[in-house]
């Protein structure tokens, strides 16, 4: 018996005994008195076990079967020992056509001294920001480097966009290392497949703080100087806002430690082992995540702007540099040097200032006012030709795998030796005798 049991007990044998009245005794326990009457009979006729409730040790109606318990048991002790409470419960469901609640699986696992993988500490006091009211107004960006082929493949950097309004991961690639292509990338996928997004919210990486300073025309001018994805944020009229802190962001930051939980299975299932491998699983698995922890936004509708026909995605998601052509029509780039084709009528272009653009699939494209001089591939000795270019001499260095070319060391310069009568080796006063006559000089 529990306390409760016990204090009804004690209230019920007053009244038996007539020491207390039964309207008293149902202030006491909260009944009415037709029901304190009900109780005083039981007691009479069954005593203290009367006044237990009849399901008292009982199993429930619903209670789960023994088989399915042990099954749930076997299979948390052995492939899911480090899932959490939520996502057991839904591997269940969907893998092995087990539907218990979560509460159920919970109750299990602590009665099998199964605790939870994930440790929690207590949290800093923190005022909460409403969600944004639609879908697209604010992307959070980020990135997670991380362990997540588990020691099959090399540790991989997770960049992705989410929503604020819905929680839906909108955009995300797995790279090598946290860089601007990979949100270059990100960014690109989400403005031709949904739209271009109203804003930004980012940290304080130099991928979108440019950490040079302003130059002496950009200060005249009044602007800042403005990072490759900054620049890429103007163009597309999209705002850029800085975090000040992680927690700034924390939709995004709360997304990592659910997919480092939840995706980190799913690459394990699949067997990735490489970058390529693992693009291929987080495409196939963010639709299920996101039917499963998107919400719905306060106001439907949407902010993004579809992408216009007539603008063209390579023209905005490149790498864009000036460059100086030298007089030989090169241009240097990335410690080589590029040829630069002559223009019509054999124009040249040293001194012009050129535009490179270097895409994301490695390809670069020289442009001067507009129009393209030249493309170079990364995959081919030889540039692309766009118009009828000559081959390129031995001695410029091309873009290919194994760099450029060696510098030929300069010839060394002949010494000239004065001959002995030079009016170098004259003495500068010479005697009187030694003089040459001047009228002879004249003559």
């Amino acid at each position: 018996m529990n306390k409760k049991d016990i204090k009804r007990l004690y209230v019920i044998q007053q009244v038996d005994e007539k020491k207390l009245s039964g309207a008293e005794a149902g202030k006491h326990l909260g009944l009415s008195i037709r029901q304190i009457w009900r109780l005083v009979a039981r007691y009479r006729e069954k005593g203290a076990t009367g006044l237990l409730h009849g399901n008292r040790d009982r199993a429930a109606h619903n209670r789960t079967e023994e088989k399915v318990r042990a099954e749930i048991r076997r299979l948390a002790e052995e492939a899911y020992k480090d899932y959490n409470d939520s996502h057991f419960t839904e591997e269940l469901a969907e893998e092995h056509g087990i539907v218990v609640s979560r509460s159920t699986v919970r109750r299990m696992r602590r009665e099998m001294g199964q605790k939870s993988p994930r440790k929690h500490r207590s949290a800093r006091h923190r005022s909460r920001r409403e969600r944004r009211a639609k879908e697209g107004m604010l992307l959070q960006a980020d990135g997670s480097w991380h362990d997540w082929l588990e020691g099959r493949g090399p540790w991989l950097t997770l960049i992705g966009y989410i929503d604020d309004a819905s929680g839906e991961v909108s955009g995300a690639v797995f790279r090598e290392a946290e860089d601007a292509a990979g949100y270059f990338m990100g960014l690109k996928e989400i403005c031709l497949k949904v739209g271009i997004p109203a804003g930004v919210y980012a940290d304080r990486h130099t991928i979108f703080q440019s950490p040079t300073k302003a130059t002496l025309e950009q200060e005249l001018a009044g602007e800042a100087p403005k990072s490759q994805y900054g620049r890429l944020l103007e163009a597309l009229g999209i705002e850029l806002i800085a975090a000040q802190s992680p927690q700034a962001k924390g939709r995004v930051e709360r997304l990592w430690g659910t997919l480092q939980d939840r995706l980190v299975k799913e690459l394990r299932k699949a067997g990735a082992s490489n970058l390529e491998e693992a693009n291929a699983v987080l495409r196939h698995y963010l639709p299920k995540f996101n039917r499963r922890f998107r919400v719905e936004p306060a106001e439907q509708g949407t902010a993004y702007l579809p992408w216009p026909k007539e603008y063209k995605a390579d023209d905005f998601f490149c790498f864009k540099h000036t460059r100086t052509v030298t007089n030989d029509n090169t241009l240097p780039f990335d410690g080589q040097r590029l040829q630069l084709p002559p223009g019509p009528g054999n124009k040249s272009y040293a001194h012009k200032r050129v535009e490179v653009r270097q895409h994301l699939d490695g390809r670069l494209e020289v442009r001067y006012q507009g129009q393209r001089l030249a493309i170079f591939s990364p995959q081919q000795a030889a540039p692309l030709r766009v118009k009828k270019f000559t081959p390129l001499p031995e001695h410029i260095a091309e873009i290919h795998p194994s760099g450029p070319a060696p510098a030929q060391p300069p010839k060394p310069r002949p010494v000239s030796k004065p001959a002995a009568d030079h009016p170098w080796r004259r003495p500068l006063f010479a005697k009187k005798d030694q003089r040459p006559d001047v009228q002879e000089l004249a003559k």
